[in-house]
C-alpha cells in the first residue's frame, strides 16, 4: 500500500487548481507541531510529542517521570478513543493538561531543561520540514503553528535552532511564565490541549486574523482528528486537508480518509507538502 493515500483523486486536482492558480498572495498554512512538522519516530523510538522528552528521559526526577507515565497511561487511551464524544474527551483533556502542568512546575521545571531538550537532539524535524519552512518564507506565505504541546516554549527554540525562526511564522501554544531564575511559576491561559483547537483558531485572535483575512485559501496540516478544528470558524474558500497518520493505520486510515483529502502514513516525509507548494507561484 501507499504512503500517501487519497481520498477522491478528482477532488483533490480541483482543490490543488484552485489553490496553486490564485497565487501565494491569497493563501496560508495552518499546522499543528508534533508528530506533523515533528518525526514520530527517531531511531526506531517512538517520540510522541516534546513534552515525552522529558518524561522518558528523567530530565527532571524520577518521581516527575513515574506521575507523568501514569498521567499518560490514563489519559491518553481516552484521547484515542473513538467511542468517547468529543465533549467529553475536552473535558478529561483539560484535567490531564492541568494536572500535568501543575506537575512540571512543581518539579522544578527550568528553562535550563528545555535548552537541553533542544540541545540533545530527541526531537527532530520531519525530513523535508526545513524546506517547507524556507519555500514559505521566500513566497512571503503565513504559516501558523497551532500546537497543544505540553512546552510550547520548545518550538520557537527549535525553529531558531535551525535558522527557520522567520518573520511569517506565527505560533499559538502552551506558554509558561517564569521567574528571574528561569523556574517555571505558571501557565499562560487559556491552555490548548488536543481538542479544543477550534476554541484556540486564529479567529479569537485579532492581531493574527488581520494578517490572514485575505488568504482565503488554506492548507491545514495535522495527525490528529483534533486538528481539524484549528481553522473553525474561518472564512476560506479553498482548504486542502492533509493528515499524518503515524501509528495505527489499519485501525484509524478510514477515520482519517473520511476528514482529509490527503493521509500520509508511516511517518513519511514532507516531499508530497513540499511539491504542492512549489506549485503556488
Amino acid at each position: 500500500m501507499s504512503n500517501i493515500i487519497i481520498s477522491n483523486k478528482e477532488e483533490l486536482e480541483k482543490l490543488k487548481q484552485a489553490i496553486t492558480s490564485s497565487g501565494p498572495d491569497k493563501f496560508h498554512v495552518v499546522t499543528d507541531f508534533d508528530r506533523t512538522l515533528t518525526k514520530a519516530f527517531v531511531n526506531g523510538k517512538k517520540t510522541p510529542s516534546v513534552i515525552s522528552v522529558l518524561r522518558e528521559e528523567n530530565y527532571l526526577s524520577e518521581e516527575y517521570s513515574e506521575k507523568a507515565k501514569a498521567l499518560a497511561e490514563h489519559y491518553h487511551p481516552i484521547e484515542m478513543d473513538f467511542g468517547i464524544s468529543l465533549d467529553e474527551k475536552k473535558k478529561y483533556m483539560k484535567e490531564w493538561w492541568e494536572k500535568h502542568f501543575e506537575l512540571l512546575i512543581k518539579s522544578g521545571l527550568n528553562k535550563k531543561n528545555l535548552e537541553r531538550v533542544v540541545d540533545e537532539g530527541k526531537v527532530e524535524f520531519r525530513e523535508g520540514a526545513l524546506e517547507f519552512f524556507d519555500l514559505l518564507h521566500e513566497k512571503k506565505i503565513p504559516l501558523i503553528i497551532l500546537s497543544s504541546s505540553g512546552i510550547g516554549d520548545l518550538i520557537p527554540m527549535y525553529l531558531e535552532k535551525y535558522g527557520k525562526l522567520y518573520d511569517n511564522i506565527h505560533i499559538i501554544t502552551n506558554l509558561y511564565k517564569w521567574d528571574e531564575e528561569g523556574n517555571a511559576i505558571g501557565i499562560k491561559k487559556p491552555i490548548i490541549h488536543v481538542f479544543n483547537k477550534d476554541e484556540a483558531s486564529v479567529t479569537h485572535l485579532p492581531k493574527i486574523h488581520d494578517r490572514i483575512k485575505g488568504r482565503k485559501n488554506v492548507l491545514l496540516l495535522g495527525d490528529s482528528l483534533g486538528d481539524l478544528g484549528m481553522v473553525k470558524g474561518f472564512d476560506y474558500d479553498n482548504l486542502l486537508k492533509i493528515g499524518f497518520l503515524n501509528d495505527k493505520v489499519e485501525e484509524s486510515l478510514e477515520k482519517y480518509k473520511e476528514n482529509f483529502d490527503v493521509v500520509i502514513t508511516n511517518d513519511l516525509d514532507m516531499n508530497y507538502v513540499n511539491e504542492i507548494m512549489k506549485g503556488i507561484k
